[in-house]
């Protein structure tokens, strides 16, 4: 099965460039401009230079975001900016955090990770990707040869095993420990006493994987690692993942919620008209003046119509919320007629009742369409998808529940894919805590 690889992970020299929090950054795919410009001027050694570097009007072939990291790279290793460890290691890491409410701490491995192809089942994913992300992650692996983030994948041990291994060492001072984003403290120990990564190799062996945040950088990953064997190098035979228990505490999944525009099509009475033909449409008072307050309690009562019902909040401005409910069934006659190749954990998700029944079959939003992203676009804030409608930016926000994770690995394991960012895990982890550099043996 799985095979962890201790690697001689790469971290920031902070006695000479600073404070870690100046250093760090959420993954690529959460950054906007602004974040971007932001991250660029906390510290001239901020990791966004690699991971996720500017793009500039004289760019060329031989200059470029992607050339400009790997001069970048090669000279912070030049000038000790960045270090190696020592020896192999694999780094223990807890995420301190707050949501809710709640003070909640996650706790992950980062390592390598032996790459293995899906048909093997060994890495399973569970969500679709794009072309065009994995084109641009690509691009940055050829030039530079290294992961500097890792992907988040989880695994199933409800004994807690890899967790009784590290006790040991969380008695110790982290190496690392600093306050980041969002009140953020992360914590970093290395492990590298042969016994203690004896076992943990022997308890990987054990067990299937399954990605849930970084799909574009695996597949990038294995397409990397098929070039250069084709080339008789075979040193890209894995990639930095952070591993958590799909039991830990903190593992925490927010919803990522449709908007829609460009739809002429989309007239509201007929939509609601259409609806009613499928699904139980609940018309709910929405005034802007108790909206933020009416907001939390219906994506309350949202939640507690789970597993029973699929159940999606539409909103298409105004002073009126949409409840939708169906009894949650993946025999559904339309679902299985149409979709019958797929799983029945598949067939019964939420996303997929959106994508399938409102978005492919009343609003003409196909698989096509979504990877065009022209006409549906995603966010997480619930907020924010109603102040969208509201500007008449989009036409219509489709409010939904957190997929559950036993959902996501029985969809994993079924051998299917979801649609993209239905899962949003929280919060993300660091960019730049701990790189893997190819280049050492």
């Amino acid at each position: 099965m799985a095979t962890i690889v201790p690697i001689c992970g790469v971290r920031y020299n902070t006695a000479q460039v600073g404070q870690m929090a100046d250093l760090v950054t959420p993954p690529y795919d959460v950054i906007n401009e602004q974040e971007q410009q932001r991250y660029y001027e906390k510290n001239p050694y901020n990791v966004i230079r690699l991971e996720y570097g500017e793009t500039r009007i004289n760019d060329s072939a031989e200059d470029n975001r992607y050339t400009r990291a790997a001069g970048f790279f090669k000279q912070w290793l030049q000038q000790n900016i960045l270090q190696h460890e020592e020896k192999p290691a694999v780094f223990l890491y807890e995420q301190e955090f707050n949501t809710k409410g709640k003070s909640l701490t996650r706790t992950g491995l980062i390592s390598g990770v032996k790459l293995e192809e899906y048909e093997k089942g060994i890495i399973l994913p569970h969500e679709e990707t794009l072309p065009q992300a994995k084109a641009d992650r690509l691009q940055l692996l050829r030039h530079c040869r290294a992961n500097f983030s890792p992907v988040f994948s989880v695994y199933d041990d409800p004994a807690f095993t890899v967790e009784n291994i590290a006790a040991t060492y969380k008695k110790n001072k982290p190496l690392v420990t600093f306050s980041g984003e969002n009140d953020e403290v992360h914590r970093l120990w290395v492990i590298n006493d042969q016994q203690a990564l004896t076992k943990m190799q022997e308890f990987f062996s054990n067990q299937s994987i399954y990605i849930a945040d970084g799909h574009h950088r695996y597949e990038t990953a294995l397409h990397f690692q098929r070039e250069m064997r084709a080339q008789g190098d075979e040193r890209f035979g894995f990639c930095l993942m952070a591993l958590v228990n799909l039991h830990d505490p903190g593992l925490v999944i927010f919803p990522t919620h449709r908007l829609v525009k460009g739809l002429p099509q989309l007239v509201q009475d007929t939509l609601l008209t259409q609806l009613s033909r499928s699904f139980i449409v609940k018309t709910i008072d929405f005034p802007r003046t108790q909206r933020q307050s009416l907001l939390a309690a219906e994506l309350t009562k949202l939640a507690a119509l789970l597993p029973t019902y699929n159940a999606i909040l539409l909103y298409l401005g105004g002073e009126k919320l949409y409840q939708l409910t169906l009894k949650r069934d993946s025999n559904n006659a339309t679902l299985v007629k149409r979709y019958g190749d797929y799983s029945a954990a598949w067939r019964s998700l939420d996303v997929t009742v959106l994508h399938t029944l409102i978005l492919e079959e009343l609003l003409g939003i196909d698989s096509a369409a979504r990877a065009q992203g022209t006409q549906l676009q995603y966010t997480r804030d619930a907020t924010e998808a109603l102040n969208l409608v509201d500007h008449g930016t989009y036409q219509a926000a489709f409010l939904l529940n957190p997929t559950p994770v036993q959902e996501v690995t029985a969809v994993a394991t079924a051998g299917d894919k979801m649609p993209q960012k239905t899962t949003y895990f929280y919060p993300k982890l660091p960019t730049g805590l701990v790189i893997n550099d190819f280049s050492v043996e």
